[in-house]
């Protein structure tokens, strides 16, 4: 992919996609397109749906999407279009994988098709090879099966054998994270034979029970650009509504980290009601659209498209998701929307090139994390920390513990992280009950800690390797770094308490005894260690081997976990230019800069106003709010906000 291409994505556009169906009108798909120019929704997406293209005699009738693209065209609406080759009707998602040999070239022929018809109109931004990759489990096709031998036979064998111990292979998890790399690959460059050099977008789904089927840094060398689906009817089960913008947030940070040096945009945000569709029935407010997309466009998105526009009249979604009433008025969400649009608009010098603040705390997750808890499901009683979602929501506990006191933070699987870098003083390293550490990891996270990094581990961290054996007892492979050892660990039945730091944190599900070697206690009870820190080099390692943050989020109560995080992680030698005076429950900030320009971007999903301090480390800097849709205020380094509201703030 060329550079050229990928510069070509990074303007910051809005939009909703437009819903094309036979039975749809000219004028009104015409009116659809003039919605969106007259609110400045300069892009859109459309399904290509080769069901209503590709007719019974196998010729090929476009005049229906030729509307749309016309339109387009005539009101300067950019699209992007989604391939949808022939799927069942009730089929929502549309196509994931090839069926067979036969298919696959009936793909092929589609793409011919539809690429090299409507690149010609001058609406056409680019392509979206898939929509929604990922389907949850191995996929069953015989195309599949065969390029699973195929991929097999290519293994070589790894030089790391679990010690000679039987073990685990994850060999389905391995290829599945393959498969829709290759597929992705190769889509793109059947759309390059007919489109050289177009843009290439793609939204991920779900992200976090799907996340470790895709192999991101894989898919920038394709891309133009990654996208991704946040819905909270489909998406958000790990979270309550109040939770929704914290939901956001976090799917944003992931995306930011996969996209890497390529730019991301939100493909599909919820931007209305629905009904029976979805895992639960959901009309978003005219202020969580608001807090949604500033949360994507703090997290460095260059833009959103909502899904949809205009409700289908058939198939599952029937009069479901619009923005646009049936009437094809705007709805208050619509309206919403639009405002939002209106602020950036009117300060794309600053928008346009500013970046995320980055505070140097990242948090980690690694994919043989949620392969082994999957795996090792057993059913029986129901533990938050040990069902499926224990690992993620781990993770989320200290994003939003975090996100109270303000501070922005890295959601990264490991992969994702350098680990190359001469020093690491400044940086922080959080890895929240995550399972399995594999072994390529264990000398790079002792070398950051060496070189000055923060190192804090929780729950059951590094309890297997990537083939799900045991380690504790074959020579703890991270004593070096942690300077202890797990002598076991124990369930327990209710929630206990231990001191650390001065705080009082919970412990959760397990706790484990230590043995340290070098490392100093820092929790202690009847002779038994609960809890050490280890300096090593230039850094320290933090050990808290009970689920903690887990523990905190059962509680919903991060203050205590904050008291500890603000000490384990020094936050006031963060420098960061602002942050919450003190933690906020259920209020998160995002900070934009751009030269010597600041943005704050607030959310406050508490239940009443808000009023509290920032701590200005840019004191020359003045506040002016370019958007408060509850009437909030800013005052020097005061912040009054309403609840639900979002806040955007401006210091010259």
């Amino acid at each position: 992919m060329s550079h050229t291409t990928k510069q070509e994505a990074t303007p910051i556009l809005f939009g909703a996609e437009v819903f094309i169906e036979p039975g749809q009108k000219p004028e009104e798909i015409d009116l659809w397109f003039r919605r969106l120019s007259d609110a400045g929704m300069l892009v859109t997406r459309i399904r290509l749906f080769e069901n209503y293209m590709h007719q019974p005699d196998g010729t090929w009738d476009y005049t229906l999407f030729d509307e749309a693209y016309k339109a387009a065209d005539k009101y300067g609406v950019k699209v992007y279009g989604n391939l949808f080759p022939r799927t069942a009707f009730t089929d929502l998602g549309g196509l994931k994988f090839p069926k067979d040999a036969e298919h696959l070239i009936s793909i092929s022929k589609y793409i011919e098709h539809v690429v090299g018809h409507f690149k010609h109109f001058s609406s056409c931004y680019g392509w979206v090879p898939v929509n929604e990759p990922g389907v949850g489990s191995f996929p069953q096709e015989e195309f599949a099966t065969d390029k699973y031998k195929e991929w097999r036979e290519a293994q070589q064998q790894n030089e790391y054998n679990s010690g000679g111990y039987d073990r685990f292979d994850f060999a389905n998890e391995r290829f599945h994270l393959y498969y829709n790399t290759w597929f992705l690959q190769w889509l793109t460059d059947e759309i390059h034979k007919h489109h050289p050099g177009s843009v290439i977008h793609v939204n991920n789904h779900a992200i976090f029970k799907n996340v470790a089927e895709y192999d991101f840094p894989a898919w920038r060398d394709f891309l133009t650009s990654l996208g991704g689906s946040a819905h909270a009817s489909w998406h958000f089960g790990y979270f309550n509504r109040q939770k929704y913008a914290l939901a956001v947030n976090a799917n944003c940070e992931i995306i930011r980290s996969g996209a890497g040096e390529i730019p991301w945009f939100m493909t599909e945000l919820q931007g209305g009601n629905n009904t029976y569709s979805g895992f639960l029935a959901l009309c978003p407010t005219k202020f969580e659209i608001a807090q949604w997309l500033w949360t994507a466009i703090g997290a460095e998105s260059r833009g959103a498209i909502f899904w949809c526009l205009n409700p289908r009249s058939s198939g599952i979604e029937a009069g479901e998701w619009a923005m646009l009433n049936y009437h094809n008025e705007p709805s208050d969400r619509f309206i919403a929307a639009q405002e939002v649009i209106k602020v950036v608009e009117s300060s794309r010098g600053f928008f346009d090139n500013a970046k995320e603040v980055e505070s140097g705390v990242n948090i980690l997750y690694t994919r043989e994390s949620l392969w082994i808890e999957k795996t090792l499901q057993m059913g029986g009683k129901s533990y938050e920390g040990r069902d499926e979602g224990g690992v993620m929501k781990s993770a989320i506990a200290y994003f939003e513990a975090l996100s109270e006191a303000g501070i922005q933070t890295n959601f990264k699987e490991i992969s994702e992280f350098d680990f190359n870098r001469d020093s690491y003083k400044g940086t922080a390293i959080i890895l929240a009950h995550q399972i399995s550490i594999p072994s390529k990891y264990w000398p790079l996270l002792t070398a950051f800690v060496t070189k000055g990094g923060k190192l804090i581990a929780d729950g059951l961290t590094g309890y297997y390797d990537e083939n799900a054996v045991a380690t504790m007892r074959l020579g703890f492979p991270l004593r070096e770094v942690f300077g202890a050892d797990v002598l076991e660990y124990k369930a327990i039945d209710n929630i206990e308490e231990f001191t650390m730091a001065d705080a009082f944190l919970p412990a959760l599900q397990w706790v484990g005894q230590l043995k340290p070697t070098t490392a100093t206690p820092l929790a202690e009870s009847d002779g038994e260690v609960y809890a050490t820190v280890n300096q090593k080099g230039q850094g320290s390692a933090w050990w808290l081997p009970t689920l903690t943050g887990l523990g905190c989020r059962v509680y919903e109560d991060y203050n205590q976990l904050n008291q500890f995080l603000k000490h384990a992680l020094d936050i006031k030698a963060l420098n960061l230019p602002f942050m919450f005076n003190e933690p906020q429950p259920g209020v998160m900030m995002k900070v934009l800069n751009n030269g010597k320009e600041y943005v704050t971007i607030i959310v406050n999903k508490s239940e009443n106003r808000c009023e509290f301090a920032l701590l200005n480390n840019k004191p020359s800097l003045q506040p002016m709010v370019l958007f408060a849709n509850c009437g909030g205020k800013a005052g020097g380094n005061h912040i009054s906000i309403e609840a639900e509201e979002t806040m955007v703030i401006k210091w010259l």
